[in-house]
């Protein structure tokens, strides 16, 4: 994680570091503002695909499905087999093995494509490749695995602790969530954000010298946001967060931030569309604009 405090000047930024012990997550991040309002950007689906919640939902919205969660832990546990998938254990695989497809874990949800196991921003956009289903839980680009542990480990507890956690954009807009205070949580994904930035990366993330070659105009853009970088982290920007293997994942905590920077200082909309489902069960990715190539 990466974390920036707001002062009179613009942001105050530190180097990204690990996030700890997720569940006491929310209550150190309140200890560090002092009272002052949190948002919290986390590189991770928010929300159920459209068709999900049509066809095994009976909540009225997304934070009341994810309430209602607490009394049913099965939901968390990844099936081993095509046979276990149901809508109330809808993750899939545990582990990878010969022969394990997508297709099957479509049809045992009751779908026919498998375009209905994601939601609108997941899809491919003209700006970037779509993401992963947030069921999937095999490879490199699934997402199945962070969503597990962050609803299980930080949204579900934070929602049902009594203090206040609002998640963007189901109960409102990031500004008046602001406003009411406590701690906002909105999803963020690198790969829109360098776009939001006017940022273009030669190369691939995953190499310390592509991301170092994109120091000069990510600092650039850090001082166009009136960010002032702790020289820990100008440092890294300019090495290229390091060769170590979590070199890309400091590089993604950083430009998640600097999205909800953008955004909280006005120079790029929410871009949250005005569709009933979105609001109420898909989520959104802050800042993303672009709209689905294929709905």
């Amino acid at each position: 994680m990466t974390l920036a405090a707001r002062r009179v000047s613009g942001w105050k930024v530190s180097p990204p570091e690990p996030v700890g012990d997720v569940s006491t997550l929310l209550a150190r991040l309140r200890l560090l503002a002092s009272g002052e309002p949190v948002v919290l950007g986390l590189d991770l689906p928010i929300g159920l695909p459209r068709d999900f919640a049509r066809r095994h939902a009976t909540e009225p919205d997304f934070p009341a499905f994810l309430r209602a969660l607490a009394d049913r832990p099965a939901f968390f546990d990844v099936c081993a087999d095509v046979a276990d998938i149901s809508g109330g254990r809808p993750f899939y695989p545990r582990r990878g093995r010969a022969g394990v497809t997508r297709a099957p874990h479509v049809a045992a949800l009751g779908f026919e494509t498998f375009a209905q196991m994601t939601r609108l921003c997941d899809r491919k956009t003209a700006d970037r490749p779509a993401g992963a289903s947030l069921f999937w839980t095999l490879g490199a680009n699934q997402v199945g695995k962070a969503a597990l542990s962050a609803w299980r480990e930080l949204l579900l507890p934070g929602m049902i602790d009594g203090r206040a956690v609002h998640l963007w954009p189901f109960d409102g807009r990031l500004a008046n969530l602001v406003a009411r205070g406590g701690v906002v949580i909105a999803e963020t994904y690198p790969a829109e954000a360098l776009r939001h930035l006017g940022l273009r990366l030669a190369g691939s993330k995953r190499r310390q010298a592509d991301r170092a070659a994109l120091a000069p105009a990510l600092l650039a853009a850090m001082a166009a946001l009136r960010v002032d970088p702790d020289p820990a982290l100008a440092s890294g920007s300019i090495e290229g967060f390091g060769s170590r293997a979590d070199g890309e994942d400091r590089f993604d905590s950083l430009l998640g931030l600097l999205c909800v920077i953008n955004v909280l200082e006005g120079n790029r909309g929410e871009g949250v569309p005005d569709d009933p489902w979105i609001n109420a069960w898909e989520g959104w990715v802050l800042g993303q604009a672009a709209p689905p190539l294929h709905a």
